[in-house]
């Protein structure tokens, strides 16, 4: 059974940052992705298992930043210059390809999802 326990959300102030962290129980390639009410789920950034290749959705480019801590199965989302409309439910997700994926129906298992809540 594969476990991905997320932590890190919470409120902020615009402009401001948070890092959120996702601890799996097994090396996988990763995403996180976001969910606002009434929307779709959207990735926003992926990391590939083997050589940390990431990709980031353009809304999140030059403020966000995924990362992998391999010794400890975990990755991160740290997240600066935070917007309002950055507001959201934010999960992780893993995925058995080994390649960043960037798909919802491309990653086998979920985090609980952490709410990320930035006021203006």
């Amino acid at each position: 059974q594969v476990q991905l326990v997320e932590s890190g959300g919470g409120l902020v102030q615009a402009g401001g940052s948070l890092r959120l962290s996702c601890a799996a129980s097994a090396r996988y390639a990763m995403g996180w992705f976001r969910q606002a009410p009434g929307k779709e789920r959207d990735v926003v950034a992926a990391i590939s298992w083997s050589d940390s290749s990431t990709y980031y959705a353009d809304f999140v480019k030059g403020r966000f930043t995924i990362s992998r801590d391999d010794a400890k199965n975990t990755v991160y989302l740290q997240m600066n210059n935070l917007k309002p409309e950055d507001t959201a439910l934010y999960y992780c997700a893993a995925t058995e390809y080994g390649s960043m994926r960037t798909k919802v129906y491309e990653y086998d298992y979920w985090g609980q999802g952490t709410q990320v809540t930035v006021s203006s």
